[in-house]
């Protein structure tokens, strides 16, 4: 289905009928990639999923957003499609927005379930500081007169060989990438007043532990469950004990 947001065309996805819940996919996915957590809530929920503007069907943005400028996008396809309020599921870059958007408006948000979520900005070691000193230096000498495209092409590798796999993928996307990436939400956590599920595989590679725990301490009230063998996308890595845990948790003020 296609829908006007803003002066985006919208791509998103319907299941089922009951409460609205807005599910929020991860970076370089598409509303598809959600839905077996459609299905899985389908029975007693409607559930919306969305193309993320620059992902899927959904066209980018003419500008380079940040997690700001998505959740307001979020919040405006709430409105298009009649969605006062909602439950958010956020999926890792999902996460990010669902979070800022629960920070924000919290009559918006009902219940809120960070998969995997970003957010939280690492704390970078001496080496990767010196790694990324030595890749500005270099962009800074051989983006100099008469280097040319060779120049470009050597900043690209030196980007690339320092940058992680979503960053060497993002293409158009980069600067939005570098963007969201860079924005820690730690600070935002307490106005978060929504009830809070975190969920995380403990073989996840892409998010650490530590920063579950820095949300799950933030966010007052907030339960933090630990799927054992799952990795970073837990809904297909233990299907079973997600769709029981996220429905219940749902489902806890619907009875």
């Amino acid at each position: 289905m296609l829908i006007r947001v803003g002066d985006l065309d919208t791509h998103f996805m319907v299941w089922g009928e009951g409460r609205p819940v807005v599910l929020l996919h991860g970076w370089g996915s598409s509303a598809e990639s959600l839905s077996p957590v459609a299905k899985a809530l389908e029975d007693r929920f409607r559930v919306y999923a969305l193309d993320l503007p620059g992902f899927g069907w959904t066209p980018s943005a003419a500008t380079t957003w940040g997690t700001w400028e998505y959740a307001s996008y979020v919040e405006a396809f709430m409105d298009r499609v009649g969605i006062p309020a909602a439950d958010l599921i956020g999926h890792s870059f999902g996460g990010r927005i669902a979070l800022v958007l629960a920070a924000q408006r919290s009559d918006r948000v009902r219940r809120l379930v960070l998969v995997a979520s970003a957010g939280i900005r690492p704390r970078r070691g001496l080496l990767h500081r010196v790694k990324v000193g030595a890749v500005k230096l270099a962009k800074r000498l051989f983006s100099l007169p008469g280097w040319g495209r060779a120049g470009e092409r050597i900043i690209a590798e030196l980007y690339g060989r320092i940058g992680s796999r979503d960053y060497r993928n993002a293409g158009s996307m980069r600067a939005t990438l570098v963007k969201v990436v860079a924005e820690d939400l730690r600070g935002i956590l307490a106005a978060i007043r929504a009830p809070t599920l975190i969920i995380w595989g403990d073989r996840d590679q892409e998010v650490p532990l530590s920063s579950m725990q820095i949300m799950a301490r933030g966010i007052q009230g907030s339960q933090l469950e630990v799927f054992e063998g799952a990795g970073h996308f837990p809904f297909i890595d233990s299907p079973d004990r997600f769709s029981r845990v996220v429905r219940g948790f749902l489902w806890q003020d619907s009875r």
